[in-house]
């Protein structure tokens, strides 16, 4: 959300849930062509399009296919650290730390983020998922829908085997150095579906660039918007 913040100094910003996240609702599904006509319906009856698309990871893929299913509403799209291409499942070990996280007698985050060390032993990382869990005078509880994004995160870690077409705007993918989601031999794939790529790397961040390097990321984002 920081650099949702910082962007709105000079942009109108809307920061989108998806479905089982946020404030969104809950719902037994959440393929990629789904949250794609999520955002798409969104974008229209908010009667703001066509817009530029911001998506990081999951949300990366699903701005992808937005663009792609819908190109009338998106102006320009800007993908942070993920390749329309499959990757081996990830996340699932937190998905299901979170799930199985005894909440009962927790007063402070600290008390949860210790029963993650083990799956999510990265600090940076916690502390990101740890933005998902709610504090208040009815006690602790996760607010997205655990169950069912663990059972899709298989599913979320590909690429749908459908996805055709090909999305005529300008389109920015910015990327960690020290990630590896979006790489060299990825590119005949991108630019087969995003004729005008362009990239941008951070050399110094991880797959989280927006929260591991506010500044050079928005260093990036900031002359492609304009």
């Amino acid at each position: 959300m920081t650099a949702a913040r910082r962007l709105a100094s000079d942009h109108r910003v809307f920061a989108f849930d998806l479905r089982n996240h946020g404030t969104s609702p809950h719902t037994e599904t959440m393929s990629y062509p789904e949250m794609a006509d999520d955002v798409a319906e969104t974008i229209t009856a908010l009667g703001v399009g066509p817009v530029a698309l911001v998506g990081h990871s999951m949300g990366g893929k699903t701005a992808m296919l937005t663009a792609l299913r819908h190109p009338e509403v998106v102006e320009r799209l800007i993908v942070v650290d993920a390749a329309p291409v499959g990757y081996p499942p990830a996340f699932v070990e937190y998905a299901q730390a979170m799930r199985t996280a005894d909440l009962s007698a927790v007063q402070r985050r600290a008390d949860v983020d210790a029963q993650l060390v083990k799956a999510v032993p990265t600090p940076g990382t916690r502390a990101f998922l740890l933005q998902n869990l709610i504090l208040d005078d009815q006690g602790a509880r996760w607010r997205p829908n655990l169950p069912v994004i663990e059972a899709a995160l298989p599913a979320i870690s590909g690429w749908p085997d459908d996805a055709t077409g090909s999305y005529a705007g300008p389109t920015l993918f910015v990327y960690g150095g020290k990630s590896d989601y979006v790489q060299q031999d990825h590119r005949a794939t991108i630019e087969g579906y995003f004729p005008q790529a362009r990239y941008a790397e951070i050399p110094e961040a991880g797959h989280w660039v927006h929260a591991e390097r506010l500044d050079d990321f928005l260093a990036a984002l900031t002359p492609f918007l304009a």
